[in-house]
C-alpha cells in the first residue's frame, strides 16, 4: 500500500484525556463547532479560535482511577464519560446523548480473583455471572438532555442503565447516530476482565458485547429504568425501542459510517486480546429487534439470524482462534499459543464475519509494527489528503512497549477490497516532534462529512494524571 506521510496541528492543549471529538451545528449558529469529551466528565466546543464549556458532569461520573480490588487501578480506567452523540436534528431540537459510568455505582466487581481461562478445566470455560445485583464493577447510564433555549444542557431521561461486571471494555466514542436508520447505535463491549469469563459476548439474552440500535423517537414515560444486565429484564417499552446489529463484540471504539452509491459501509474495530486487533466493514445487515430475541428465548426456539452480524469472539479473536499464552523462556517468538475455547471457535467458525484487516500485538516486518489497542476507526472522504480518500484511518495506543521509548501510538489506514478479502495496512507517518513526551493515541474523530481527522494524544496512560492531553487536526 501507499506510504502517505500526514502533519499534525495541535488545536486545543492541556486538556483531561479525551474520549470524543466529533462537530455539530449549535442551533442558531451558522459554523460546525468541534466538540471534545473528556473521560472526566466534560465536553468543550471550540468557538471563535477559544475553548468553551458546553457541559461538566464530573460529580455524575465515578470516581476513576480506583477501578476494582486486584485489578489495574493505579490511576488507569476504562470508565468515565464515553459517548456523545448530536441527533440529526440538534440545531432544531438541541436532543444530544451521553453515555457514562455513574457516580456512587462502584462494586466489588464479578470475580474476586484473575481470570484466564484453562482449556484442560471446564470449569474455566463454563464460568456464569451469579449474584449479580452485589457481583458487579459499575453501573453504565445513557441519557438523553437538551439544549434549552438559554443555551444550558439540561437532562431529559434516561434510555438505559447497565449494570457492568469490570470495570473495562466499556466502549469508547460509543454512541453514534446511523444515518441509514436514524438511530442511536450503541457499541459497548463484553463487559471486561479479558476472555470474556461468561460469554456474554454470544449469549443473546446479555447486552453486553452487542451493537444495539436504541430508536429515540419513542418516548417509553420510563424516566428511571431499572438496572439491568439482560434484555429480559428490560420493561416492555423499553424493549420494543431496541434491536441488536451485532453481537460477538469484545471491545468496540465505535462505528463509523462511510456512504458509497446509495449504502453505506460501516466499519467497527474490535479490540484484541493477546494476539491481533481487527477493523471489521460490513454492508448489508438485518437487525434483530430485542421483542423477537426474548420470544425465542422463552419458548426456547431457534431465531433465524441469518442477517445480524458475529464478530465471532470469545472463540475468535479476528481471523484467529482466540488463544491462551504461554511465555517460551529462551525466545519469546517462540511462545506457545493454545486454542482457548476449541468448541466455541467451531461453533461460530461459520457464522462470524472476517475482519477486513488485523494487526499483530508482535510484528518485526520492518513496515509494519506492534500494537497494544485499537482506539479508533474512521471513513476519511476529503480530498484535502488525497492518498487517504475513501480509506479508512484507525489509531493504536502505543507502538509494542519494547521497541519504543517514550511512548508513541499509530496511526494506519487501509481500504476495503473488490473482493471482499482481508486487506493490508498501512502506517501512516507523522512529522510531529513529540520531543520526550509519551505520546499516546487515546482517541479519533471526524467532522460531519468525514472531510478532517481529528487526533486525541495523551501523556499518559492513567487518567488522573490532569491536563495531558492534545487534541490534533490530521492535515497533509
Amino acid at each position: 500500500m501507499k506510504k502517505v506521510k500526514v502533519s499534525l496541528r495541535p488545536i486545543v492543549n492541556n486538556i483531561n484525556l479525551p474520549t470524543v471529538m466529533k462537530t455539530a451545528l449549535l442551533p442558531g449558529d451558522s459554523i460546525e463547532r468541534l466538540f471534545i469529551a473528556t473521560q472526566l466528565g466534560e465536553i468543550f466546543y471550540i468557538g471563535d479560535s477559544s475553548l468553551r464549556i458546553f457541559l461538566d458532569i464530573r460529580s455524575r461520573i465515578i470516581k476513576l482511577g480506583t477501578s476494582e480490588p486486584g485489578v489495574a487501578g493505579g490511576g488507569y480506567d476504562e470508565r468515565g464519560l464515553l459517548g456523545l452523540a448530536f441527533h440529526p436534528e440538534f440545531y432544531y431540537n438541541g436532543l444530544f446523548y451521553l453515555h457514562y459510568s455513574a457516580a456512587g455505582t462502584q462494586g466489588p466487581g464479578a470475580l474476586s480473583e484473575h481470570f484466564k481461562p484453562d482449556p484442560c478445566d471446564l470449569k474455566t470455560l463454563n464460568l456464569r455471572w451469579l449474584n449479580r445485583e452485589t457481583k458487579y464493577n459499575h453501573i453504565d447510564t445513557i441519557e438523553e438532555w437538551f439544549l434549552q433555549a438559554n443555551g444550558q444542557p439540561q437532562k431529559r431521561r434516561t434510555l438505559l442503565n447497565l449494570r457492568r461486571p469490570f470495570f473495562n471494555h466499556n466502549g469508547v466514542n460509543s454512541l453514534n447516530f446511523s444515518p441509514e436508520s436514524g438511530k442511536l447505535v450503541l457499541t459497548t463491549g463484553d463487559g471486561g476482565a479479558g476472555y470474556d469469563p461468561f460469554n456474554l459476548s454470544q449469549d443473546d439474552m446479555e447486552i453486553a458485547g452487542k451493537i444495539i440500535e436504541i430508536d429515540v423517537s419513542k418516548n417509553t414515560f420510563i424516566n428511571n429504568p431499572p438496572v439491568v444486565t439482560r434484555f429480559d429484564e428490560l420493561p416492555a417499552p423499553i424493549q420494543e425501542t431496541l434491536t441488536v446489529i451485532a453481537k460477538g463484540v469484545r471491545n468496540i471504539p465505535g462505528i463509523s459510517f462511510q456512504r458509497f452509491y446509495n449504502q453505506y459501509i460501516k466499519y467497527v474495530g474490535n479490540v484484541g486480546q493477546d494476539l491481533v486487533e481487527s477493523i471489521f466493514s460490513f454492508g448489508q445487515y438485518k437487525p434483530i429487534p430485542v421483542t423477537q430475541l426474548i420470544q425465542a428465548s422463552s419458548m426456547k426456539s431457534e431465531l433465524d439470524q441469518e442477517g445480524i452480524i458475529n464478530f465471532g469472539w470469545r472463540g475468535w479473536e479476528g481471523a484467529f482462534p482466540t488463544s491462551t499464552i504461554k511465555n517460551c523462556p529462551t525466545n519469546q517468538a517462540l511462545d506457545e499459543k493454545t486454542i482457548a475455547y476449541y468448541n466455541e471457535a467451531i461453533n461460530t467458525l461459520v457464522k462470524r464475519l472476517q475482519p477486513l484487516t488485523s494487526y499483530f500485538h508482535k510484528d518485526n516486518r520492518p513496515d509494519k509494527f506492534g500494537g497494544t489497542a485499537l482506539t479508533g476507526v474512521q471513513a476519511y472522504m476529503g480530498n484535502g489528503i488525497p492518498d487517504l480518500t475513501g480509506s479508512v484511518v484507525f489509531t493504536d495506543l502505543a507502538r509494542d512497549k519494547e521497541s519504543q521509548s517514550p511512548v508513541r501510538g499509530v496511526l494506519a489506514y487501509t481500504r476495503v477490497r473488490t473482493d471482499c478479502k482481508l486487506n493490508d495496512f498501512s502506517v501512516i507517518e507523522t512529522d510531529y516532534n513529540f520531543g520526550s513526551q509519551s505520546a499516546y493515541y487515546v482517541s479519533l474523530g471526524t467532522n460531519l462529512d468525514q472531510t478532517r481527522l481529528y487526533l486525541g494524544v495523551y501523556g499518559s496512560m492513567k487518567v488522573t494524571d490532569l491536563n495531558q492531553g492534545t487534541i490534533f487536526e490530521i492535515i497533509p
